[in-house]
């Protein structure tokens, strides 16, 4: 299951101010798994270069499936290829200042009380704690139910950044190095059938003006404005900084 534009764009307008916003935003945009936003580090950000690596993660299981879910943090990725950098855009460039800034306060304002442990790490509470992968997976689906919006799997997100970046015009080959998949088929496997669908339509198109003539909106030889496209020209239109073009 994937969202569309217009789905992945009120997703991350709901999501905007609650805990769950790096992780919806990094999930939709960037296609980040759970493991590569909890791990995300500060000394991982370059903000002059406006680039970021995923360099760290963070997983969670239980001893023998049973007890207290613990946390697993690695200086290591899913495999070789996982480790990438990635352009860091604007929106992305203020929001991560603007939590910067509000931790360092937050440390000056609880003092002792503030968890040391986690100092470095961007994705925290206002009193230093780890946010875990498993609180992302468990309060998701609650987040979604509560807005009304479709039901998907947060680990959707990912592919869901996978069929945004096929609407925009991104080869296969460059979406596997986005995602840091290992292995160009994994990424063929997942998104071929994507590919396929917006070949067919564009050829349909194609075909329909060949045989009958263009429409007064559609210039010959041209397909029809994507979904992708018709939500960023509604969005620019209402002076909106948030676009879903990642490449």
């Amino acid at each position: 299951s994937f969202y569309m534009p217009d789905e992945a764009l009120e997703c991350m307008h709901l999501a905007e101010g609650s805990k769950l916003e790096l992780a919806v935003y990094f999930g939709l945009f960037y296609g980040l798994r759970r493991s590569e936003i909890v791990g995300l580090k500060w000394q991982n950000f370059d903000f002059e270069r406006n680039t970021f690596t995923i360099a760290h993660t963070v997983t969670s299981f239980r001893k023998r499936g049973k007890g207290k879910i613990q946390s697993y943090a690695k200086d290591k990725t899913k495999n070789k290829s996982s480790m990438r950098t990635l352009p860091l855009i604007p929106l992305f460039r203020e929001k991560l200042l603007a939590l910067k800034e509000k931790q360092k306060y937050e440390r000056s304002l609880f003092k002792k009380s503030y968890v040391q442990d986690y100092i470095g790490y961007v994705y925290v509470n206002e009193l230093g704690e780890l946010i875990k992968p498993n609180y992302i997976s468990s309060e998701f689906p609650k987040f979604l139910r509560k807005h009304g919006m479709r039901k998907i799997r947060f680990h959707d997100t990912r592919h869901s950044c996978a069929s945004l970046l096929l609407r925009n015009g991104v080869s296969m080959k460059e979406i596997q190095a986005w995602l840091g998949h290992s292995d160009y088929s994994t990424t063929a496997n997942l998104y071929a059938h994507l590919d396929m669908e917006d070949a067919m339509l564009t050829s349909a198109a194609r075909l329909s003006n060949g045989l009958f003539g263009s429409t007064a909106d559609t210039p010959p030889d041209q397909p029809p404005t994507s979904p992708a496209q018709e939500v960023n020209d509604a969005q620019d239109s209402k002076g909106s900084h948030l676009r879903l073009v990642a490449i």
